[in-house]
C-alpha cells in the first residue's frame, strides 16, 4: 500500500483539487486511500494500476460533489465570496435583496439532477471548459453541452417561477 501511495499521491492530489477544490482535499484523499486499501484484492495484476487508482479517485470526487456536505460548503463559499466582493455602499435593503437572490439561486441549483448539477458547478463555478469537463466526467463534449443546456433551461424555468428574472 505504501508503494501505491508513494507512486500515485501527486496524481491523486492534483485530480482531487481540480475536481473539488482545495477545501476538503485531504479528507477526500484519505477516503481514496481507504477505498484503494479495501478493494486492493479486487485489482487484477494485469490491469493498469494508474487507471484503476484514477477511477477510484474520480468516483470518490463525484460522490463528494453529490453529497449534502458539499452543498452546504457551496452555500458557505458563495456567502463568503459575496461578502468579500459586495459593495460597501450597498444599503441594507439591497444587501438583503442580494442575499435572498443568492439563496434562491443555490436552492434552484440544488433541485437539479446530479449529472446536471455537476456540470453547472464545474462550468459556471469552477470555470472549467467543455473539454476539461468532458475529460473529468468521462463523457463526450456534446453530452457536456447538452447537460449544461438542459440545466440552464431548468434553472431559467425555476427562476421565472420565483420571479428572479
Amino acid at each position: 500500500m505504501k508503494e501505491i501511495i508513494k507512486a500515485h499521491q501527486k496524481n491523486i492530489q492534483n485530480l482531487i483539487i481540480s475536481m473539488t477544490g482545495k477545501k476538503n482535499a485531504q479528507d477526500i484523499e484519505q477516503e481514496v486511500y481507504i477505498k484503494i486499501w479495501k478493494n486492493l484484492s479486487r485489482y487484477r495484476e494485469q490491469g493498469n494500476l494508474r487507471a484503476w487508482v484514477r477511477r477510484i479517485t474520480v468516483n470518490t470526487c463525484k460522490d463528494h460533489l453529490k453529497s449534502k456536505q458539499f452543498s452546504n460548503e457551496l452555500k458557505t463559499d458563495l456567502t463568503e465570496e459575496h461578502l468579500e466582493h459586495s459593495d460597501k455602499k450597498l444599503t441594507p435593503d439591497k444587501q438583503l435583496l442580494l442575499k435572498e437572490r443568492k439563496n434562491t439561486i443555490i436552492k434552484a441549483v440544488e433541485t437539479l439532477k446530479p449529472k446536471l448539477k455537476e456540470v453547472v458547478i464545474l462550468y459556471d463555478m469552477q470555470e472549467m471548459s467543455y473539454e476539461e469537463i468532458s475529460e473529468k466526467i468521462k463523457c463526450p463534449v456534446g453530452t457536456v453541452k447538452s447537460r449544461l443546456f438542459n440545466a440552464r433551461k431548468q434553472l431559467y424555468k425555476e427562476f421565472e417561477e420565483r420571479s428572479i428574472l
